[in-house]
């Protein structure tokens, strides 16, 4: 079997990037441990350990090491919804990220492939909050 485990997150903050995806999009820290150049390896997944579901593609949240990578940051899909978080509740989902001050861009909208939103995280990229159809 083979699948896409991580996904590269350039972010600003470890903590401030933990707390957000953890309290605001109910993420679970799967990994945090210091690294000898000073850096810190931070895996965040969607899910918590006893919902049952499994974890999905975890993300690795980078702290930018220069200015280029700082230049990254909220943008590295170049606008584009980038992310997408499949729900088995929208609408519970929706209310608890928008509770916890979760931008989102638009309204709930139902399409042929399932009900959705876009997003953003703390830093601007886009996410779909999305519930896809069942047949």
């Amino acid at each position: 079997m083979r699948r896409v485990a991580l996904v590269t997150l350039v972010v600003d903050d470890y903590d401030e990037a933990i707390r957000f995806y953890t309290d605001a999009l109910g993420f679970h820290l799967a990994e945090d441990e210091s690294r000898p150049d000073g850096s810190r390896w931070v895996v965040v997944e969607p899910g918590l350990p006893d919902d049952g579901a499994g974890y999905g593609t975890g993300l690795l949240l980078a702290r930018a090491k220069d200015d280029g990578q700082r230049a990254r940051i909220g943008d590295q899909t170049g606008g584009r919804v980038g992310f997408f978080l499949h729900t088995d509740d929208f609408a519970r989902d929706h209310a608890r990220m928008a509770a916890a001050g979760v931008t989102f861009l638009e309204e709930p909208r139902h399409e042929a492939y399932g009900t959705v939103a876009v997003f953003q995280d703390l830093y601007g990229n886009r996410w779909d909050l999305l519930q896809p159809a069942t047949d």
